[in-house]
């Protein structure tokens, strides 16, 4: 069985006859076809419904159709037109078609053509209807209210970022790994009038030298060993959009002279080529290292800090925003028992405890992978201090890197875990436990309340 037609479709014409025999020919195959008469009722019938599509005569009573092609396309974007006429006129053809049209038919020798037609340029609009859905998804994905926290440390980096995202200003953010830094470089570019441009980012310490100078400024066939073909640098991709440099600081000296030029003059030269290009982007970079002490060392030039550092922002830690952990950990709970088709309601207030007693060194990373995995180990409703890593299930005390605390983390651990199994083996039946595990029922006690398995 085939799927009926569907497409909202506008129909301009002021020959009545032909009108309806094609609104009729139209409506039989499926389409709800709009009918107009004049250039003026055909632009306020297009204000007042969502059509996919526009058929329109060239000569109307009040205008031409070949000029009101681009008040259409100025109304609704995402609208395809087809131009009908009487009387075949290259000229007018590609004047249609240079004004948005997606094609131009004469009336009576195209009537075979019609159907098709109108079935590709609704395809076609659909299509574009589709892309600005998802950009538009993707924007909010990006944008600043997707950010989770309301600390205050957070909430001065937002107000910040935000104030800067119009301009082109330069921006460097700094803060430790895992900070997000690249959750907030995305959302400045989604704020910024550059938000329907490319915005791609690169890792520097992820690179070696030549490989990271040719993804940044591109090579020519024959620049070296495997390069068969020329390639287009990131700097290049990116014209006219953002380019995010995680990792500035890992930048070697000489490309960072490189890169200087570019901020300086938007020139630069591919690996291998004599001429130089231009690019016009946006320039957003990230650093976890303490750039003016590289400086310093002689590690980064000072020159090229001020160009990058036009204006910072320095994320808080994750420790430095404790009040933002629980709804962070709600957030990758729900999003990690959806992924592994798991009903998990939420966690413990020992098992939140727990994270927000933890140092957090990988910060906002870290404690997304945390929670990856305590979603995988867990088989109850909810996440308990036993789906943690070892090292937050005995808490602070057991972070700190000394003989003591590494001969907790292995007695306290061992002793947690047979406890905890011989628990389920009795059904939770303390006498019991207490009696298999040898010791009085006082000290079984003392244990799971010190262990936290109650």
């Amino acid at each position: 069985m085939q799927n009926t037609p569907t497409g909202q479709i506008l129909l301009i014409d002021d020959e009545t006859s032909l009108r309806k025999l094609l609104a009729r020919i139209l409506g039989l195959e499926g389409y709800q076809v709009t009918e107009a008469t004049t250039a003026r009722e055909g632009l306020r019938r297009l204000e007042q419904g969502d059509f996919q599509l526009v058929l329109c005569d060239v000569k109307l009573p009040d205008g031409n159709g070949v000029e009101l092609v681009a008040e259409i396309k100025k109304r609704s974007p995402d609208a395809e037109i087809i131009l009908l006429t009487a009387y075949g006129n290259i000229a007018d053809g590609v004047q249609a078609i240079k004004n948005g049209a997606f094609d131009y038919l004469t009336k009576g020798d195209d009537q075979e053509r019609i159907l098709p037609l109108v079935s590709r340029a609704l395809e076609k609009a659909r299509l574009q209807q589709r892309v600005r859905q998802l950009e538009q998804q993707v924007g909010q994905h990006y944008s600043f209210d997707k950010i989770m926290g309301h600390s205050p440390a957070l909430l001065q980096a937002i107000d910040l970022a935000r104030k800067v995202a119009p301009t082109d200003t330069s921006v460097l953010l700094t803060g430790e790994t895992g900070t997000g830094k690249e959750v907030f470089a995305q959302a400045i570019h989604q704020a910024s009038a550059r938000r329907d441009k490319p915005f791609l980012a690169l890792n520097c310490s992820a690179f070696g030298h030549d490989i990271l100078e040719s993804e940044l400024f591109g090579h020519r066939a024959g620049a070296f060993t495997g390069a068969t073909k020329d390639k287009r640098g990131l700097l290049e991709e990116a014209h006219g959009g953002t380019l995010f440099l995680d990792e500035i600081g890992e930048l070697p000296a000489d490309l960072q002279a490189k890169f200087l030029r570019v901020l300086e003059s938007g020139e630069f030269i591919p690996v291998g080529d004599t001429k130089a290009r231009r690019a016009q982007v946006r320039l957003l970079s990230a650093t976890n290292r303490d750039l003016p002490a590289e400086i310093e060392n002689g590690r980064f030039r000072a020159d090229l800090f001020y160009r990058l550092a036009v204006f910072q922002i320095k994320l808080p830690a994750l420790r430095e925003r404790r009040r933002d952990i629980e709804p962070l950990a709600r957030h990758f709970t729900a999003w990690f028992a959806l992924k592994q088709n798991k009903r998990i309601e939420g966690f413990s207030s020992e098992f939140l405890a727990r994270l927000e007693g933890h140092t957090w060194k990988g910060n906002i990373r870290e404690l997304r992978n945390v929670l990856e995995r305590a979603v995988i180990l867990s088989d109850g409703p909810r996440l308990e201090v036993s789906d943690l890593p070892l090292e937050l299930q005995l808490g602070p005390a057991a972070q700190a890197d000394t003989p003591a605390a590494r001969s907790v983390l292995s007695l306290a651990h061992a002793e947690r875990l047979h406890i905890q199994k011989i628990l389920l083996h009795t059904g939770g039946n303390k006498t019991e436990a207490a009696r298999l595990l040898g010791i009085g029922l006082t000290t079984l006690y003392r244990k799971i309340e010190e262990y936290q398995l109650g």
